[in-house]
């Protein structure tokens, strides 16, 4: 039966700034919440409804899954970054003992030292290495480029044998000239080179997929940020329907972008346990996993402003040059936020190819990189006009959220007795850093949801797609009892199996904010079955009907506990199917971050030594403030690392990455971790009906330039290359001449 539209009005904004609109939703959708909104659940500080199972080991991620008569999958790799492949013999690696199945990749070239040449599996980890040593290729080695510096070189040897050069893109830009003309009038220029390196996927669950067939119908359990994708990829490769396979991830062990697809290992694994009559499990080890999972590319940055006397932002020329690897896309978010005069930017795109493994999504795809040399030419600009950086920033952001959290930030931080850049002396210098953060995060409308009401009162929210170790699984239970009333306890969430409805890929802060309002729906929808039972049974009208404190009843208080309510359905239970829709009107498009940093330089050694950071976050409606502080501290801890330790070292003469492991790939450990003060900004951003945003990706742009800020501030020089190490920092101050 058709249905008609409401229309309601909504305060959305936050505290510093709020303002109401009018819009018109279906009947079935629930009115969003918004600032006005009391809740009970929502925005407290839950555990998640996993946090057991993993702290206890109950948990079963990908690499726990043992099947009975499972056998052990792996590849044979290239030991060249770039040959061709004169024959492959694989008939001594089939006569191991213990060797069931072994499929050659027809490949005439590799590409990078690492690429798979031929997939084995077997009884045991010793067979499956002894089939792979036994496999014979004849190689002929080719010249390489496995650093960008020379694959930009003339007369560089070609990644991509169809290409006449590595290098792709014109390095103009549209506005190029009239930029050129402005900068010649502007005030002050500044010009400047920023430098990111190529910075490499660290999933602590490396990448893996045991497959297992039952007739024509295959499992497969992997360890993946988007079930449905990888059902869809795999059933295409092998040429079945979609309706034949199920994907399974319950657990996941960290994905940052590497893990969308369903990689050829997963086709692979059920390519060879179809051949063996066995179910295979591949699990990448370290090295497969620095050198053949993606990274986030690397960045040269050159850079040309102008700014005028008091402040505000000019032409602004940015030449961008990165490398993708072998794939594509090595894009930098420069400028991305600050109220640059849009017809005076001039923005262009090179890409080089190089003999290394491609790049791949990465938490924030683009915007790290952007932002480190984004925040050096604005910090150079302000110190160019005798500008405080912070004042600067003021002048020329016009985000609300932003300017409110600028001014926290300096009070926590103490911004008020920041030091002039370079007037700190000694060994040990402190100095203040500022940068901005900005993301979408308002979701898709790609979701749906389950709600299920049991006669014993018992609760289940299902979805389809991936929990990757944010939490959406909780976010789904809290959405789901605050709109039936009931404690989060008594709900419980289902994700991780593609027999349950569809959902999004874990990616682009865009899961939970596609999800909840879908769960919220779906429970709307399944408490109004509810409730109508209930008016029937009491002779009550179901519109004046609440669902709170774990009650069905009227604002005077006659009605029924929800236990009561439950068994008065007959049929066992109550379904509901809940859907995303398209984001309504919202208070400001995405999610506005800065964060402020304090460091401490020594000047004898180059060690910098980050003091504390305070991380102000728009994440909207804040759904669980637990789950939204720990997104906030890993993303810093994140930035922080790409600030100053993670770096891939590629070997020129032999085109390997030297550091693929934990060892001597640097990740930042406990002593190294600073005070970390998170400072959430609940939204009502009206986007979806629960004004819920993702913030996964937002919380590691500004670290990496926040710390640059600090040292610049300590030193009174510029470090204009990621990862800001011992030796750039001493380099840097030797430019200056600065006294110890």
């Amino acid at each position: 039966m058709a249905t008609e539209d409401k229309k309601v009005k909504l305060v959305l904004g936050f505290a510093g700034a709020r303002e109401e609109v009018e819009i018109t939703i279906p009947d079935e959708e629930p009115v969003p919440w918004d600032l006005t909104t009391q809740f009970s659940v929502v925005g407290g500080k839950h555990p998640r409804s996993d946090a057991q199972a993993k702290v206890t080991g109950r948990a079963k991620y990908t690499h726990d899954i043992n099947l009975p008569g499972m056998l052990f999958g792996g590849f044979a790799r290239s030991p060249h970054a770039a040959a061709e492949i004169v024959a492959i013999d694989t008939s001594a690696a089939e006569k191991i003992d213990g060797v069931k199945a072994v499929i050659p990749m027809q490949q005439e070239r590799v590409r990078y030292a690492g690429q798979p040449v031929a997939a084995l599996a077997a009884t045991t980890r010793q067979a499956l290495a002894a089939g792979i040593a036994a496999v014979k290729v004849e190689w002929k080695p080719l010249p390489h480029a496995a650093r960008i510096e020379d694959a930009m070189r003339e007369g560089a040897p070609v990644v991509h044998k169809n290409q006449q050069s590595n290098v792709t893109g014109s390095g103009r830009a549209r506005n190029d000239e009239r930029v050129v003309a402005e900068l010649g009038s502007s005030h002050k220029v500044v010009k400047a080179t920023a430098r990111t390196q190529v910075q490499t996927h660290s999933c602590l669950e490396t990448h893996g997929t045991v497959a297992q067939w039952k007739g024509d119908d295959l499992t497969i359990w992997t360890s993946t940020q988007a079930t449905f994708g990888v059902r869809s990829q795999v059933a295409d490769a092998l040429r079945i329907d979609e309706s034949k396979v199920t994907v399974l991830c319950d657990f996941m062990g960290g994905g940052f972008g590497s893990k969308f697809g369903a990689g050829y290992f997963t086709a692979i694994a059920a390519r060879l346990a179809q051949m063996a009559g066995a179910p295979v499990k591949i699990m990448f080890d370290r090295r497969e996993e620095h050198t053949d999972t993606g990274n986030r590319p690397d960045s040269i940055q050159e850079m040309e402003l102008g700014v005028s006397a008091d402040g505000k932002l000019g032409p602004y020329s940015v030449k961008l040059t990165g490398t993708p690897g072998i794939g594509r896309g090595a894009g930098a978010a420069n400028p991305m936020i600050y109220d640059f005069p849009r017809e005076l930017r001039a923005v262009s795109q090179t890409e080089v190819a190089t003999n290394a493994g491609q790049q791949a999504a990465m938490r924030a795809p683009g915007h790290p990189q952007g932002s480190f040399a984004l925040e050096t030419i604005l910090d150079l600009a302000a110190e160019a006009i005798g500008m405080d950086p912070l004042e600067f920033r003021i002048k020329n952001d016009s985000n609300p959220v932003r300017l409110a959290q600028y001014e926290e930030g300096a009070r926590r931080i103490g911004w008020k007795n920041r030091r002039k850049n370079g007037s700190a002396t000694g060994r040990l210098r402190r100095g203040l850093g500022v940068a901005s953060g900005t993301w979408g995060g308002l979701g898709g409308p790609s979701a749906e949801v389950d709600c299920r009401i049991f006669k014993d009162g018992s609760v289940q929210v299902r979805n389809g797609s991936q929990d990757i170790g944010t939490g959406t699984k909780t976010v789904m239970a809290v959405v789901a009892a605050e709109e039936l009333g009931l404690p989060l306890e008594k709900v419980r969430p289902f994700m991780g199996d593609t027999n349950d409805p569809v959902g999004p890929a874990s990616g682009g802060s865009t899961t939970a904010p596609s999800i909840a309002p879908a769960a919220r729906q779906a429970a709307y929808l399944a408490g109004r079955e509810l409730k109508a039972l209930v008016a029937k049974h009491l002779g009550v009208d179901a519109a004046k009907l609440l669902m709170k404190n774990g009650r069905v009843s009227t604002a005077e208080g006659k009605g029924l506990s929800f236990e009561d309510a439950c068994r008065l359905i007959s049929t066992g239970e109550i379904r509901a199917r809940g859907k995303r829709r398209s984001n309504f009107k919202t208070f400001r498009g995405g999610v506005a971050g800065c964060q402020f940093a304090e460091v401490e330089v020594d000047c004898d050694y180059g060690l910098v030594r980050v003091v504390r950071i305070i991380a102000l976050q728009d994440a909207g409606i804040i759904v669980n403030r637990l789950q939204a502080e720990s997104q906030v501290n890993g993303g810093v801890i994140q930035g922080l690392a790409y600030a100053l330790h993670e770096e891939r070292v590629m070997d020129r003469q032999l085109g390997h990455q030297m550091n693929a492991n934990f060892e001597m790939y640097k990740i930042p450990g406990m002593k190294d971790m600073p005070e970390i003060e998170c400072v959430l900004y609940d939204v009502a951003n009206g986007g979806n009906n629960t004004s819920v945003c993702g913030i996964g990706e937002p919380t590691c742009i500004p670290t990496a330039s926040a710390i640059a800020g600090a040292i610049h501030n300590a030193l009174g020089v510029r470090v204009l290359s990621l990862p800001m190490t011992p030796d750039k920092v001493l380099a840097a101050l030797a430019t200056k001449g600065a006294g110890k």
